[in-house]
């Protein structure tokens, strides 16, 4: 589960393929939680697996073999953009090249690959990977989205991932500048504009000021996303009177919301089209940053919001532009993932797409394995679903800091319990002293229980110091109003 946790995290870091390795059986078997997240999140994996000798396979039947499976690949098959099952040597180098071209094409995802274990000791040529190349659009359909964001009077672009794989990040800033329009980056595209840019909302649509800010646009342009129930509030979100959708995937274009046009290309390749052929003309004065300052402004002041405010302006003043974020599925992960400070496309990880809790920690072995600085952000109880990779990050001296936000257990779910009225239990965890654990596998430990500067002090230390380290931080924090139990405070 980690080596695809890593492959993960290493391919949202630098945009590249990550390349995961695992046994028969078991092995694989438990590498399926991982690669479903890779999968909700489009990110470009090949797990390549063992398979048991076809010399001891039968097809149809179940012998008995170690680790034999009644169809090993099936498992992934739900879930996989492709799954190749070669025999042969020969069929094996071919698929190979087959797998990381199908990873690596527009729309991205995760493909497994098994070998059996007496074809991976035969002899066999060099792997060839096909070239793929994106695709643009329609030419009709650029002329009449041209159309109409000529006049329009607000756009709101919604910037997906799909930005970001496509690397449109510039296109986008372009557009925005070019149209005096709003930006609202999803989870995956967040870094899009930097966090200065006038046209860059750097709040949520779940908090009031930004949804009626959208709902009084003239049109809404989604590129690279499939507008997902998470960043919609399950599609309740009040769209423009108008949305044009721009997604490399047919499948994805449509399939949420039924937009007035539907653009079938490459992000890059569609903007750059879009931006030859819009009018130049006088843009109306960005209205998003002064929308978001004022939600910004609201939720320091707010009971239930102050504490990790403080807490985010505590992380932009440490973490510099190279480190690597990685926000769990915890409450101060909500909070970082959605309203933190992001300098830069493929700074932060969020796994949104499957909502894996446990992994940031293994995730950030990938990005640290080449060298990039990696700030995890979890909650004590996912921590525990991946404290083995202590060893993992000690052995290697990687430059991992993690920062484990200590409420005493499951922080979200205490909250859903008390939500609906429900008795709480089985949400109170027995946790290890942290420091003394992290201690143990000789990884220097701090705890702070103030998320201003004590955190901030302690953070420093470890950040710099280029080695795996942990703070942990005692507090307890009310999710935001991106977690679903808080959808209707919206209004």
């Amino acid at each position: 589960q980690t080596t695809v946790y890593a492959a993960d995290g290493l391919a949202r870091a630098t945009g590249g393929l990550g390349v995961a390795l695992t046994t028969t059986g078991p092995g694989v078997a438990n590498a399926a939680g991982a690669f479903g997240e890779a999968a909700a999140s489009a990110s470009p994996v090949l797990l390549i697996a063992s398979e048991i000798s076809t010399a001891l396979a039968r097809p149809g039947v179940v012998r008995g073999v170690l680790h034999e499976s009644r169809d090993q690949a099936a498992i992934f098959e739900p879930l996989a953009k492709a799954v190749f099952r070669p025999r042969t040597a020969a069929d094996a180098v071919r698929d190979v090249g087959l797998a990381i071209a199908a990873a690596g094409a527009f729309p991205r995802g995760p493909v497994y690959l098994d070998v059996p274990m007496d074809v991976l000791a035969q002899p066999a040529a060099p792997v060839e990977v096909p070239v793929t190349e994106p695709v643009g659009p329609n030419s009709d359909d650029v002329a009449r989205l041209v159309e109409m964001l000529a006049s329009a009077r607000r756009v709101v672009i919604w910037a997906g991932g799909g930005v970001v794989a496509s690397g449109a990040e510039g296109e986008v800033r372009l557009l925005a500048e070019r149209l005096g329009a709003t930006v609202i980056p999803t989870f995956a595209g967040r870094g899009v504009l930097p966090p200065d840019h006038p046209c860059l909302v750097g709040v949520p649509p779940h908090e009031r000021e930004v949804a009626d800010l959208v709902a009084s646009a003239d049109l809404m342009l989604g590129v690279g996303s499939g507008f997902d129930g998470a960043m919609t509030r399950n599609w309740s979100m009040k769209l423009p009177p108008l949305l044009a959708n721009i997604n490399c995937d047919p499948n994805e274009v449509a399939k949420n919301y039924q937009p007035d046009l539907a653009v079938v290309g490459d992000a890059r390749l569609t903007l750059r089209t879009v931006l030859d052929a819009l009018p130049a003309g006088q843009a109306p004065d960005p209205i998003a940053a002064a929308v978001g300052a004022t939600a910004r402004q609201r939720l320091r002041v707010e009971d239930e919001s102050a504490e990790p405010m403080r807490l985010l302006d505590t992380l932009s003043t440490v973490v510099d532009d190279d480190t690597v974020l990685l926000a769990d599925m915890a409450i101060p992960g909500y909070w970082l993932a959605a309203y933190g400070t992001v300098r830069r496309t493929r700074q932060l990880q969020y796994p949104m797409g499957w909502g894996t809790l446990g992994y940031a920690l293994p995730a950030a072995i990938g990005p640290a394995s080449v060298g990039q600085q990696a700030l995890v952000v979890c909650g004590d109880g996912g921590f525990m679903f991946a404290v083995g990779e202590l060893a993992t990050i000690a052995q290697h001296r990687l430059p991992v800091t993690i920062l484990v936000v200590d409420d005493g257990g499951y922080g979200m779910l205490r909250f859903d319990q008390h939500h609906v009225g429900d008795d709480i239990r089985g949400v109170d965890l027995a946790r290890p002293d942290f420091v003394r654990l992290a201690e143990s596998f000789g990884i220097k430990g701090d705890v702070v229980t103030d998320v201003g500067e004590p955190l901030a002090a302690a953070l420093r230390v470890a950040l710099s110091s280029g080695e795996p380290r942990m703070v942990v931080l005692e507090t307890a924090m009310t999710p935001p109003r991106t977690t679903s139990p808080r959808w209707p405070a919206v209004s």
